[in-house]
């Protein structure tokens, strides 16, 4: 992934500051630096610049190309809120609409796990495929495996085709939670990648809001779950078309081009027409062309000595597996820090405190989902200014806090109902500044251009079996332990996750894509 070391760049660009009221980023000054010259051999100037420049860019045009891909977010959110809901609606004898809402135990479980075995499956699927799909293409896969699940399970006439149209929409989240992070993170000006790859977070949280509100409204109706899982569909079909509008990653379409899988000619060209559109600029401008130019000069260099595409077990090698243990360590510990199992007893603990709101059962989901909702907002707002690691470090060392709070609450501070409040609000603030947006941060940006579509696609699958081991084991743990010893060990492990981000997880902030590979394989 080492790209050119012009201050002319496309990608090796710094905050600038701007009048607030502006709509573009103008930069202060731009300096004459001649190329570099690559014949030398010196890889370490290929992959970070003397000085790096700050881009022009439009913010129009920047939001365009995040916000088609987070909607793949944001239905992968709606599908947890949604289904919260529509398993109640599936169960009633009166509402249900059915003659097979009587389900077993397993059933039901199949159910509510089906789209977690369909992104497991999409993470395995799209392995090796994933540069040779491209970022673009990968999404609008993702949107019609959405639309067809979300259809297929609105309509199903039994069972046997609900749990299909689940395992389709899986697919779909799979695919999604691999291809936004990507592309997002390869087409965004770096001085705001962390501000939106963080604010796909928000859209998932965003998404689990909604479809918590649509089951509020739709529990009372016959057959009101075909309601819940229906309304993805039209918000999968606006992706869909979004994505089918946009153009290829840039930096895909010159790693292809390196890798000698087409014209090279054809793909400068295509880079050159996709980064004149994403930054707002008349077709095949001067800027753009110059900035392709240098890029594609830098990359052929860094990996001149190389076979032109790895094989499939590159990502655990050198720097790729140093940015493999990084970023499937973080979406690991996210998972094992127990947010489901802490979320479980979120409805007893107010109910204790005497909040009328526990009672219901939905009404307590969008309390706990606002308050979700307005913590990711500050870590969307202050990631690109406090860096990374601050967040993770502050996060997660409020995690572990309020778990042992937890724990001492079920232990022996029973009669104290406000301290298992403050520590529950603790536990989902803190996930949400730190865990919840910042780990999928890091997924993004951590591995090298060469290898992240192989490497991002073990960290989803890292997340969503890390998910279902979590989800099947919380309820024999619960058992065995005992929710305070159950809260310990959930502490221990955010103490660890804490020793992890400390001692290997870097800062990233401010940094290109180029800039971070450079700096991982020192």
């Amino acid at each position: 992934m080492a790209f050119s070391s012009s201050t002319r760049s496309l990608f090796n660009l710094k905050l600038t500051k701007t009048h607030s009221s502006s709509l573009h980023h103008q930069p202060k000054k731009k300096p004459v630096v001649e190329s570099p010259d690559y014949s030398s051999g010196d890889e370490a100037q290929s992959l970070i610049s003397e000085a790096t420049q700050q881009e022009d860019f439009s913010w129009v045009s920047a939001i365009i190309p995040f916000l088609f891909p987070a909607l793949g977010g944001l239905l992968f959110g709606y599908d947890i809120g949604a289904t919260s809901g529509a398993t109640i609606s599936l169960q009633s004898p009166e509402l249900s609409g059915t003659a097979w809402f009587n389900l077993s135990a397993v059933q039901l479980g199949l159910v509510v796990s089906g789209s977690l075995y369909g992104a497991l499956f999409g993470s395995l699927l799209v392995y090796p495929i994933a540069d040779f799909l491209g970022r673009r293409r990968e999404l609008i896969i993702s949107a019609v495996l959405y639309l067809l699940g979300g259809l297929i399970t609105a309509y199903a006439p039994s069972l046997s085709v609900l749990l299909v149209g689940r395992l389709l929409y899986g697919l779909g989240i799979g695919m999604a939670m691999h291809g936004a992070p990507l592309y997002i993170a390869e087409t965004c000006p770096s001085q705001i990648r962390g501000t939106l790859v963080s604010l796909k977070e928000l859209l998932i949280v965003l998404g689990i809001l909604l479809g918590y509100f649509v089951g509020s409204f739709e529990i009372n109706a016959i057959g009101g779950w075909r309601y819940m899982y229906g309304i993805s569909a039209p918000i999968a079909l606006l992706m869909g078309i979004g994505m089918w509008l946009l153009p290829p990653s840039p930096r895909w379409l010159l790693l292809r081009a390196a890798q000698g899988k087409g014209s090279v000619k054809e793909y400068k060209e295509k880079a050159i027409l996709a980064l004149s559109k994403l930054r707002g600029r008349p077709p095949g401008d001067r800027v753009s062309e110059k900035q392709v130019e240098e890029t594609y000069v830098s990359l052929k260099s860094a990996y001149a000595d190389q076979e032109s595409e790895g094989s499939l077990f590159e990502v655990f090698q050198g720097p790729n597996l140093k940015a493999f243990i990084i970023a499937g360590g973080l979406v690991l510990f996210q998972q094992i820090t127990g947010q489901p199992s802490v979320l479980y007893y979120a409805g007893p603990i107010l109910q204790t405190a005497g909040f009328s709101a526990a009672s219901d059962a939905t009404r307590v989901s969008v309390v706990i989902g606002l308050f979700k909702f307005v913590m990711t907002g500050i870590a969307v707002l202050k990631v690109d200014d406090l860096g990374r690691r601050p967040l993770l470090i502050v996060g997660v060392s409020g995690l572990a806090l309020s778990l042992f709070l937890l724990s001492a609450y079920f232990k022996f501070l029973g009669g104290f109902p406000l301290v298992a409040v403050a520590s529950l609000l603790l536990y989902v603030g803190c996930y949400q500044i730190s865990f919840g947006p910042i780990s999928w941060l890091m997924v993004s940006e951590i591995f090298p251009l060469r290898t992240r579509g192989k490497g991002i696609s073990l960290a989803v699958l890292t997340n969503f079996a890390s998910n279902a081991i979590v989800t099947f084991a919380f309820s024999p743990l619960k058992e065995a332990l005992g929710a305070e010893n159950l809260f310990i060990l959930f502490g221990v492990i955010a103490l660890l996750s804490l020793l992890f981000v400390v001692l290997l997880v870097p800062e990233t902030k401010g940094l290109s894509l180029e800039e971070i590979e450079s700096k991982l394989s020192k």
